[in-house]
């Protein structure tokens, strides 16, 4: 796939391309027209305040904006109350404050000043505190509002999901709200979708959309909010509903279905959207271009990255951190390891991610050695590595045989108290299988405090690669025992077992069990079940398994044709290469060696012409 005309920039000159200057503000700089301010929610007028005589010549004095501030301009006790009969006023001197000790000082006026609550007044104290981080304080002035309007709750609503202590209070107070009969605005609903998918509540995100809906209240920023709700729970279908509606949409909206698309696996839609962004004549920014980075690395859009790449050469996209590990991490997945580490080298600055990303991707292109060096490079210069890092050094040790490097790495991990993560332990448990040390895998497993089907599976693997099949069966009772549903790669590892030990009982209850879910389609579980079968003596089972496999992959027909040949029922086999060569598998040395081997005995050459020769 190839980007765009508009954004194919490197045959073109960067001070021709029209977008990057473009003539009108696009949408994405629009800004959205405020609601008209009421007289409840704006300004009330000195008929309706009644302003105390109350206020010391201390607090006059005391008053921070004296002398500094020329909408504040007294020099009496008399004229600081005649101003405090316009709340208008004393909102904007709140609105000024620098720090938290200025609105303190306000708000001792306006207490003294006023024998009762000024909405305006108030919702200005309320969004000053929680600017400045003082929530308790925010929420005791909202406590002692005799009147509140749709301000007063929203500006609480967004204090504490800025501060983020208490989600449940937020519902406790929306739902107050509703009870007493408040109507959200734009605010409000975006407040709330947010504390939804916070709380990873979709039903009254769904619901909130509803009043949306029926309230007419879209805009490009509810909208967006909507959209980034059902981002956020992987209902793409939900997302694009409301995106496809849009009237108006910005560059925020764009990313946040591009980045939806990316992280749910729909790469593919990822990169098309950017492309259809593209066309409409809006520009990406950093987390845009990220995002498609990552839809690149994860479809092998290798041609499409590099292209991006070039529009950041051309500095047409602000190319910081961020944006260099995503091109690393792009160029990792589609196994272009050199082009990443001259990324890496490159890069001015870099953060833990950055490094773990090159160590992982040395260690998934069999470049151990590497990613050591690099891990030791890390550790002197004394960055620190999170648990990815960890994973990706075991797995790199294991690859190589660097046992002694592996086993410093898990005095590390003991000595900084993560060996309780659950992908670490698993990892350590298929380190120690890959060097022959079951003793202390199945120590590691025991000691995990939980322990998924990646980490069973581990063990198992580990134990029939060592010729433990017994052991092997054994583990797979602990973790049904423990309530643990095993997946395909389980099922396939314990099926070798009792191959190596010729357990048709066995195989045959993991038969039954792989049958009851929706396991038994798997290509590898299913060639798993034929070579069990054909290796324990019972060809018509493993046919069967053969016949009603709806995928059959190499490892299938070659299972089948061995099975048949090792059973000797050579005509079978012979047939059957037959028709494995028609299907386009290629029959490898391998094969014929075996059914030649086992089938010494009949006219080879002819059966051989009419069987493989087409």
């Amino acid at each position: 796939m190839l980007l765009p005309a508009i954004f194919n920039v490197p045959q073109i000159p960067s001070h021709s391309i029209p977008y990057l200057l473009p003539a009108s503000p696009s949408p994405q700089n629009k800004k959205i027209s405020k609601l008209p301010k009421t007289s409840t929610n704006y300004r009330t007028t000195s008929c309706f305040v009644s302003v105390s005589n109350s206020i010391s010549s201390q607090q006059l004095e005391d008053y921070p904006f004296s002398g500094q501030n020329p909408g504040c301009n007294f020099s009496s006790k008399s004229v600081l109350i005649e101003q405090l009969e316009d709340p208008s006023l004393v909102g904007s001197w709140i609105q000024s404050c620098s720090n938290v000790k200025e609105v303190r000082r306000i708000h001792s006026i306006v207490i003294k000043g006023y024998e009762r609550s000024v909405v305006y007044v108030d919702n200005n104290l309320i969004s000053m505190y929680i600017r400045f981080g003082k929530l308790k304080e925010a929420r005791n002035v909202f406590d002692k509002m005799s009147e509140r309007n749709v301000v007063s709750w929203t500006a609480v609503f967004n204090g504490y999901l800025k501060v983020g202590v208490d989600d449940d209070e937020v519902l406790r107070l929306f739902t107050e709200f509703v009870v007493q009969g408040g109507r959200g605005n734009c605010q409000t609903f975006v407040c709330i979708l947010n504390l939804c998918c916070r709380r990873f509540d979709f039903e009254l995100g769904r619901q909130i959309h509803a009043c949306i809906v029926k309230g007419n209240w879209s805009n490009v920023i509810v909208d967006s909010a909507v959209v980034y709700f059902y981002a956020q729970f992987g209902d793409l279908s939900g997302g694009f509903r409301v995106f496809d509606r849009m009237q108006e949409r910005d560059v925020v909206c764009w990313t946040t279905m591009i980045s939806a698309c990316a992280q749910h696996g729909h790469g593919k839609k990822a990169i098309l959207l950017f492309s259809r962004m593209l066309s409409e004549g809006f520009r990406p920014n950093e987390f845009t271009v990220c995002s498609v980075l990552k839809a690149c690395g994860e479809e092998q859009e290798l041609l499409f990255g590099r292209q991006l790449h070039g529009v950041v050469v051309k500095k047409m996209i602000k190319n910081d951190v961020f944006i260099g590990t995503s091109l690393l991490g792009m160029y990792v997945k589609c196994e272009e390891v050199h082009d990443a580490r001259r990324i890496f080298n490159g890069m001015r600055r870099r953060n833990m991610v950055t490094w773990t990303s090159m160590i992982s991707g040395y260690a998934q292109s069999g470049l151990g050695e590497d990613a050591i060096k690099l891990f030791r490079v890390m550790k002197r210069r004394h960055i620190c590595v999170n648990n990815l890092t960890v994973v990706s050094i075991l797995q790199a040790c294991g690859s190589v045989g660097a046992s002694k490097t592996g086993k410093e790495v898990h005095a590390q991990i003991l000595k900084n108290s993560i060996e309780n993560n659950i992908f670490i332990g698993s990892t350590l448990v298929w380190f120690y299988c890959k060097f022959g040390e079951y003793g202390y895998a199945a120590k590691v497993l025991q000691l995990m405090p939980d322990r998924d089907v990646v980490a069973w599976t581990a063990i198992i693997s580990g134990c029939v690669h060592l010729g433990h099949g017994v052991e092997a069966l054994q583990f797979l009772k602990q973790m049904l025992l423990e309530g643990v549903e095993p997946n395909q790669f389980t099922y396939t590892s314990v099926l070798k077992a009792c191959a190596k030990i010729d357990d048709v009982l066995q195989g045959k209850w993991i038969h039954s069990s792989v049958n009851k879910t929706k396991t038994l389609p798997d290509v590898f579980v299913g060639s798993a079940l034929i070579d069990m079968y054909s290796k324990c003596g019972h060809v018509s089972e493993a046919i069967q398994v053969f016949n009603s496999m709806p995928e059959k992959n190499f490892v299938s027909w070659k299972s089948m044709v061995i099975g048949y040949a090792r059973n000797g029922q050579c005509n079978e086999a012979l047939q059957l290469m037959y028709r494995m060569k028609a299907e386009g598998f290629e029959v490898d040395n391998y094969i014929k060696t075996t059914v030649i081997s086992a089938c010494g005995d009949i006219d080879w050459d002819l059966e051989f012409d009419q069987c493989i020769e087409l």
